[in-house]
Order: structure tokens, then sequence, then C-alpha cells
């Protein structure tokens, strides 16, 4: 499911849920600026699915029409579909390093507090694991009663493996940690990074005759 469907379900969401939502509360749950917001909006109204009441001169009501409905169910069926492809993926994954971890009675540590890092939990517990340590970018929380220490404090604790639990794009995060002094042979991401291809030379240099309009003879 690629970014924009996401958007676009938890914008149909959040206005089936509240008519008088605001764009700047939109905004702030998709965690995007307030301009790209009201582009989302503007082209949810276009293909029919919510319309835009003006109930004062300063006030608009947002409401979900039943093409949205019917958009919102067909996205929800999807994501749901994408979630356990993905959820199942992620496992396996994480099968393979937890089980020579726990071989090996090596430690490790959980970056994160949310929904991947319960995943990412329950699969110590599998091994018989349990983390050394959660870590997230402050501390001052619990997770899963354990409490949470700002990453900052990762050399504190002794730790073989990291476990960076994210679901989405994990490369800023990686280099963020990287950037706070982890160890890069220690991090390992929920999901799999899949490099771009690499064009071949031949390649590259038809595409540089093809800009500067030469073939080379």
């Amino acid at each position: 499911m690629d970014i924009e469907a996401r958007r676009d379900l938890e914008l149909l969401e959040a206005v089936e849920a509240n008519s008088r939502v605001t764009q700047r509360s939109l905004a702030t749950r998709l965690g995007i600026a307030l301009g790209l917001t009201n582009v989302y909006l503007k082209r949810l109204v276009r293909k029919g699915y919510i319309k835009c009441v003006n109930v004062q001169s300063n006030r608009i009501t947002y409401l979900i029409t039943p093409r949205g409905i019917a958009e919102k169910a067909r996205l929800t069926y999807e994501f749901m579909d994408y979630s356990l492809h993905l959820y199942g993926e992620v496992r396996q994954h994480l099968r393979g390093v937890l089980r020579d971890c726990a071989a090996s009675n090596q430690r490790v540590a959980i970056y994160g507090r949310g929904e991947a890092a319960e995943l990412a939990y329950l699969s110590l517990k599998e091994y018989g694991l349990e983390p050394v340590a959660v870590f997230d970018a402050d501390g001052g929380h619990r997770f899963l009663g354990i409490p949470v220490r700002p990453i900052g404090e990762h050399d504190q604790v002794t730790f073989d493996l990291m476990i960076v639990a994210t679901l989405e794009s994990s490369g800023e995060k990686v280099a963020a940690l990287i950037k706070d002094g982890v160890p890069p042979d220690k991090l390992f991401p929920l999901r799999r990074e899949v490099a771009p291809k690499r064009k071949t030379a031949a390649a590259d240099i038809d595409n540089g005759q093809a800009a500067t309009g030469t073939n080379g003879k």
C-alpha cells in the first residue's frame, strides 16, 4: 500500500469521525505540511469522496460522501491485507537473526516503542529472550512495563544488537542512530531495505548520449 493511499485512508477516517476537523489538525495527524494537506483534501473533493460545506464565512465542514465511504472500505481492506503480508515478512526477517542471538546468548535492545516495537518484543519472547533495554529519541516513558531510555544512554548498556523497530523505511532512523554513536554493525532494521537498481555502464553511456543528442559517431 503506497503512502498516498495510506493518507487518503487516514483523511477519510478523520472526516467521517469528525466533520468539523480542521486542516491544521489533519496536517498534525498525518505529519505533513498544512499546504500538502490542502492538496490532498482538494484531490478527495475532486474525486467525489468528500465535500466541503460552508457553515460560516470563516469555517468549512467536511462531509464524507457515499462514494467516500465505499472508497474508505476498499482502502481499509487493502491496508489490512498489506499489514498481514508486512507483519509476516517482518516476523520471518526477525526469526533468522533472533535464532542466532538465542543460540549464542547475545543481548538484544529495541529502539522504538510503537506497534513495530511490540512486534519485535513478541518475536524476542518466542526465543526466550528479553530486551536488555528499550530506547527511543527521548526517555521518560514505559513500554510494556519496561522503562524507556533516551538513545543518548546507549553507551551505558551492553548490547550486541539493536532492533530498529519501525515498519516504515528505516534509512533515516538508522542514519540518526549512527550519528548518535550507535555502532552500525549492531543495528538491525525490522524491514529489509531494497537498494535501487544500479544502471549498467552501457546504460549510463546511452543515457549520456541521449541527453547530449549524440550517438557516439
